[in-house]
């Protein structure tokens, strides 16, 4: 999946001449964490929630200037290395640049041009869908030989079980030489395609009890 097929193309923007006041206004009002900061219509900052309320003083002293801190514009707060992202990045390739650099959001860029945004939520939502646990569905786990083909054996199984897949992660085992299929299947008693799956030869994990499931 790619940015442009979720990325929020609605995008809230303040002007480097913003107020930190107004800013604050605008991220409640619209109930985002995020405000990218354009100048001509150019990217040249973003700022945060987090931000914004370190440029604040303490709610426990009151003091003559806060008003002038209000009336500061973001531009002076604001963070100028933004990190972003193209339309056509794939969604994994942004979580992994979001985890690397720490940072919350990318804004979406294309030919210079600012078309949308991606958050750290929207990025775990898809993250939910694809993996298929956002509708009643069931796991299986099963522990396999790491050797070409053996997906395609354990997918023809639970195609003659005459159940439905909607997502299969695969990732390396615990056991050298092993790796573990997770199938996301669209029923809620998988007693038959488990018991199937076991007379083939394969092992599936207990997800109660963290064995494998054996004759």
């Amino acid at each position: 999946m790619r940015l442009e097929d979720f990325m929020r193309k609605q995008v809230v923007t303040a002007t480097a001449t913003t107020s930190i006041g107004e800013a604050l206004a605008l991220l409640k009002q619209n109930r985002i964490r995020h405000l990218p900061v354009l100048d001509n219509q150019i990217l040249v900052g973003i700022v945060s929630d987090r931000d914004l309320r370190d440029a604040l003083p303490s709610s426990l002293y009151a003091r003559a200037d806060d008003h002038i801190i209000m009336t500061k514009p973001v531009q002076e707060i604001m963070n100028t290395e933004v990190i972003t992202a193209h339309p056509l990045d794939f969604l994994e390739e942004a979580a992994k640049t979001m985890y690397e650099y720490k940072v919350g959001s990318l804004p979406v860029l294309e030919e210079n041009k600012l078309v949308g945004i991606v958050t750290e939520s929207d990025i775990l939502y898809k993250m939910i869908e694809l993996f298929g646990v956002n509708k009643a569905s069931s796991q299986i786990e099963i522990e396999v030989e790491d050797r070409y083909g053996v997906l395609a054996e354990v997918s023809q199984v639970i195609r003659e079980s005459k159940v439905n897949v909607s997502s299969v992660i695969v990732f390396p085992s615990a056991t050298e030489g092993k790796k573990n299929l997770v199938f996301r299947v669209t029923t809620m008693d998988t007693r038959t395609v488990t018991s199937m799956l076991r007379d083939k030869g394969f092992h599936v994990l207990d997800p109660i009890r963290g064995e494998f499931l054996r004759d």
